[in-house]
């Protein structure tokens, strides 16, 4: 739906403590009562690198329990194309789940007022939102669009609940089809870096060209052991054993000194001996 040609007058947009701006909301033309919706530019320096555009993203809060992704988006795209629309119960940063579940699967959504995280196609969508003017409410259910709450949106809810064996069937095939890919290009990934530090018996690593901007990444605490174990046994063949007077006396110094030792848990030994025997006539 392509935004309203009418200017919007920015000196009837309700802003609020916070730089919350005001939205009225009815939810059909004949409601009596107006519920309350608190929007504002979305702007966090952490989700720099997400599907939250800074200047796109508008933040929108005390949204009804009975507004669907959906309807969020046709009320919004008033204003603008909608890209997206994202539900959540508690701010936070975004975050992608690695395997994409079936709807079949997915936990029960929580009922309760959430908040909103809504992308637009142009930054100028977000300035309408903010100016548009709080006295002029926007309409939830319309007689070509309706929503259903209450025992008829339960009983819908319920209809599709229930799910076909085949359905069900051949959504567990395909999702464990693509687990199995997945699994795959894993251990494909990881044979490969394998070989990549695989190191031979000299201690040489062969390096390969990677992709540009890739950092190299710092050796592991086990890899720094095993050479340094490496570089003290090639210190040890090149080494003469006993070749020089020094080298002679100090072997023989650690050869005393260990007779010595011996020497003395000997005599330990023989003393708790003699204490421990007893003459045993029976």
């Amino acid at each position: 739906m392509a935004p309203s040609k009418k200017k919007h007058d920015a000196g009837n947009a309700c802003i609020i403590p916070g730089g919350f701006a005001v939205l009225s909301l009815k939810f059909s033309a004949k409601s009596d009562t107006q519920h309350k919706l608190y929007v504002k530019e979305h702007r966090v320096r952490v989700e720099t690198k997400t599907h939250r555009p800074l200047d796109k993203t508008l933040f929108v809060l005390n949204v009804p329990p009975y507004c669907s992704q959906a309807v969020v988006s046709r009320i919004f795209s008033r204003f603008g194309a909608v890209v997206s629309v994202e539900l959540s119960d508690r701010p936070g940063t975004a975050s992608v789940p690695e395997i994409k579940l079936s709807n079949i699967f997915k936990p029960a959504e929580k009922q309760g007022f959430k908040m909103a995280y809504i992308v637009f196609r142009k930054a100028k969508s977000i300035q309408w939102v903010k100016s548009h003017p709080h006295n002029l409410p926007l309409v939830i259910s319309t007689e070509k669009q309706p929503v259903t709450t209450g025992l008829q949106k339960w009983a819908e809810q319920y209809r599709k609940s229930i799910i076909l064996p085949e359905k069900l069937q051949e959504t567990v095939d395909a999702f464990m089809t693509d687990y199995d890919l997945k699994k795959e290009e894993k251990a494909k990934k990881q044979e490969k870096e394998v070989e990549k530090k695989k190191e031979d018996e000299e201690g040489w690593v062969t390096v390969t060209r990677g992709n540009k901007g890739t950092k190299a990444r710092p050796h592991s605490e086990a890899a720094n052991k095993k050479s340094l174990q490496k570089e003290i046994k090639k210190k040890k063949r090149k080494e003469l054993m006993n070749f020089y007077t020094w080298q002679h006396r100090n072997t023989q110094k650690e050869h005393i000194a260990d007779l010595r030792t011996k020497f003395e848990e000997d005599k330990q030994r023989i003393s708790l001996l003699r204490a421990q025997r007893k003459f045993r006539p029976y």
